[in-house]
């Protein structure tokens, strides 16, 4: 089984990660794809910047940062996986890369970087529970949880399945 976990260096991402490494551990058979994906830039960044090719770059150096996390992780746990940094709406690109490294499952934190401390399920998230074509598991860190230290075993996750 391949699973994609789609990961913005949030708590709630590095929980779907963490969930991932679980599964795998009690027997799962499974190779992780790891994905970041970056806004297009704004129209500010183009007319500052005035270099595509440095704004490129600068959100490919930030995508990677943001994966490193999540990468010694599974580095840590002896797991197979790939990872990419893409760009563009990230509803629409993740879709398009579950497609086309033919993943059978998605992973992904309930709430992004953009604002960890509202409650529920971000915009991205419920999104893809509606328009990925793949089973979504969306993991969140227990109400106590600070966003700054994490444990395994405070983690929940939910799985959601289209039916045919």
């Amino acid at each position: 089984m391949k699973i994609m976990l789609a990961v913005d260096g949030s708590p709630c991402a590095l929980a779907a990660v963490h969930h991932a490494l679980h599964l795998i551990r009690q027997g799962l058979q499974a190779s992780l794809v790891l994905i970041n994906v970056q806004e297009p830039p704004s129209l500010y960044e183009v007319v500052t910047v005035h270099d595509s090719e440095g704004i490129e770059q600068l959100r490919e150096d930030a995508g990677v940062d943001l994966l490193r996390e999540a990468e010694a992780l599974i580095d840590a746990a002896g797991v197979d996986y790939e990872s990419e940094v893409a760009g563009g709406s990230p509803v629409n690109v993740i879709v398009e890369l579950i497609e086309n490294y033919g993943c059978e499952a998605l992973m992904l934190g309930a709430r992004g970087a953009g604002n960890p401390q509202a409650s529920g399920i971000g915009s991205v998230a419920g999104q893809l529970l509606l328009l990925s074509p793949v089973p979504v598991t969306v993991a969140k860190l227990q109400p106590a949880d600070s966003a700054f230290a994490y444990l395994p075993e405070q983690a929940q996750a939910s799985t959601f399945a289209a039916m045919p």
